[in-house]
């Protein structure tokens, strides 16, 4: 590995054919390297108790908490959740919850306390407000959580009632995340979302009037109806709120795995240049607007704590995406949720039922878990830079992992193609992604991926 091979130039007037066979590349999201399809299922719960009996007085915790009910089903959706239409199955969800974060608890050791605790779903506010709250104060004393901690919740904006506004604010919500996807009323009916931008500003004053000021947008591109002008405009919209965080993610059309993404018709979606042109919308008008690219597809205010985290080389990327949380213990709450006990990744039961009997019998609910070995956490710490900072020392990572220099040689080979696609820079054992290939980073991070499978349908394109 010497000397420095001259990366091709991408015609600035857009991708090129090779840069769009890339975009539509299938690749994980890469929130955690091996990735949750390498999960194997779990041989009863010993294993988990070895893996939490591990945790150190000086680590401190995250904790996600699922919530798999919505009041109303979006067709893009693509996450673990399902519509209720009696109160009932969410009411017996919640005492089955409040069980399960006892037997969490009562298996940790002396720890830190927990510095992040995340609410994310489904819809947390299919939640009553007073079921919310309650939960929330559950957690704070079982898991210890510390007063400075964020505790972060993704609401639906859409039926965000002022009672639950106000309940979430009491009891200690500290930052809301708005699934607000697209300002555009056809799209938001091709798409079963109708939230008017009226509505959405008014639960962001809500929200502010409620002392809750950290706010985060999600935005999509991709949906069916969609073009850089309207992405743009919703962008634009966006702005005007000023939300402190913006995600703006690409859908993916998955309807094999998905049966509801049925409802959204294929010739409703653009091509990968297309999409590539509506992410592109997407970014011009927030960089105009004052934000700072974090990441694959996050953007922040220039003073916010994920710029600051990038700025410093701090920037982390877990589960629930980009963080500058850096708890090395993440605890899973909730059917389907995910977590990291340091020897390895657990995860809980994806169907409720299964989840809801391993708890009735006071068992923890993982289902799915992987040891993580030596060399999986080298090659994580290579992606997630990569994913992070655009940038990676390989070498000097394979050293501080205590592994020889050039363990990850071979995946330099890989990346000679993308290096004359000019998808990356290599100088020795430095691998750098330009800023024009950005979109294309889980292009390059993928090179490093040894449990990539051929079978690749599950995960979304790149761009």
């Amino acid at each position: 590995m010497a000397g420095v091979m001259a990366p091709h130039r991408e015609d600035l007037t857009g991708p090129s054919a090779a840069w769009l066979a890339e975009a539509g590349r299938t690749l994980p999201r890469y929130t955690s390297y091996p990735t949750a399809l390498a999960f194997e299922p779990a041989d009863g719960e010993v294993e988990t108790r070895e893996w939490l009996s591990a945790i150190t007085p000086d680590q401190a915790l995250s904790v996600y908490v699922h919530v798999p009910f919505c009041r109303r089903l979006c067709w893009y959706c693509g996450c673990h959740t399902s519509v209720f239409h009696e109160y009932d199955r969410v009411g017996s969800y919640f005492d089955t919850l409040k069980r399960e974060v006892d037997i969490w608890a009562d298996h940790l050791p002396a720890h830190a306390g927990t510095q992040h605790l995340h609410f994310g779903g489904g819809s947390p506010n299919a939640l009553l407000p007073e079921h919310f709250a309650e939960l929330l104060e559950l957690l704070k004393r079982r898991f210890a959580v510390r007063p400075d901690a964020e505790v972060a919740a993704e609401l639906d904006p859409g039926l965000l009632t002022h009672e639950f506004v106000h309940a979430a604010a009491a009891a200690g919500v500290t930052r809301v995340s708005l699934g607000v996807q697209t300002f555009d009323p056809e799209v938001q009916g091709k798409v079963n979302r109708t939230q008017p931008f009226a509505h959405v500003a008014g639960v962001v004053d809500q929200l502010r009037a409620a002392g809750i000021q950290a706010l985060s947008f999600d935005l999509m591109y991709g949906l069916p109806g969609q073009t850089p002008e309207n992405v743009a405009e919703s962008a634009r919209q966006a702005v005007t709120l000023s939300p402190d965080r913006i995600a703006v993610f690409g859908y993916a059309h998955v309807p094999w795995m998905k049966k509801h993404q049925r409802m959204i018709r294929d010739e409703d979606l653009a091509d990968a240049r297309g999409r590539w042109a509506q992410a592109e919308a997407a970014d011009a008008t927030l960089v105009e607007a004052g934000y700072v690219r974090i990441g694959l597809d996050h953007y922040a205010k220039p003073d916010d704590p994920l710029t600051i985290a990038t700025a410093e080389g701090r920037l982390r990327r877990n589960f629930q995406g980009y963080t500058d949380d850096p708890a090395p213990v993440l605890i899973p709450v909730g059917p389907s949720s995910i977590g990291s006990l340091g020897p390895g990744f657990v995860q809980n039961a994806v169907f409720t039922n299964l989840w809801g009997q391993a708890v009735a019998e006071g068992r923890l609910p993982a289902a799915r878990r992987l040891p993580i070995t030596s060399e999986d956490r080298l090659r994580a710490a290579v992606i997630e830079r990569l994913m992070c900072d655009l940038h990676v020392d390989v070498g000097a990572l394979c050293l501080a992992h205590g592994w020889p220099v050039e363990t990850l040689d071979g995946s330099f080979d890989d990346l000679a193609r993308l290096h004359v696609l000019g998808l990356c820079e290599v100088v020795d054992r430095t691998l750098r992604i330009p800023e024009a290939a950005r979109r294309l980073m889980r292009t390059v991070a993928a090179c490093f991926d040894a449990r990539l499978q051929a079978a690749e349908k599950r995960h979304a394109t790149a761009v």
